[in-house]
């Protein structure tokens, strides 16, 4: 069964979170479509690629050391992904640990543009 699209979501969704470790902002930028949903019960939801992308630099202003792991990533459909995350992190100013577990399912269009980013966080462990 062969993919009639471009890309493979799974490394999409790799590269895509290889950027946010590394903080590199055009990177993430060049992985949103215009029109990106990130819907996110633990940071809000935002629509639209400028937004988004205003929120990413708040959060990484806040929480400049995030370090992020994928515990597991899969592939759902042809354009689609999911990975197990856990983060650790420390607030820039009040020093206040951070450490989030959870699920993010990624959609991506046609050209392998992520259009949703649905996040879940889970029960730490």
């Amino acid at each position: 069964m062969s993919s009639s699209l471009a890309f493979d979501p799974v490394e999409n969704l790799k590269r895509f979170h290889a950027a946010i470790n590394a903080l590199d902002f055009d990177v993430i930028d060049a992985c949103f479509a215009e029109d990106v949903a990130y819907l996110s019960g633990g940071t809000g939801n935002v629509e639209g690629k400028a937004q988004v992308m205003a929120a990413f630099r708040r959060y990484f202003e806040a929480y400049p050391d995030q370090v992020a792991e994928n515990d597991a990533v899969y592939r759902l459909s042809d354009n689609s992904a999911k990975s197990v995350w856990r983060l650790k992190a420390t607030h820039a100013v009040t020093g206040e640990p951070l450490v989030r577990r959870g699920e993010e399912t990624i959609y991506f269009n046609a050209a392998g543009k992520i259009v949703r980013v649905e996040v879940t966080d889970l029960e730490l462990d």
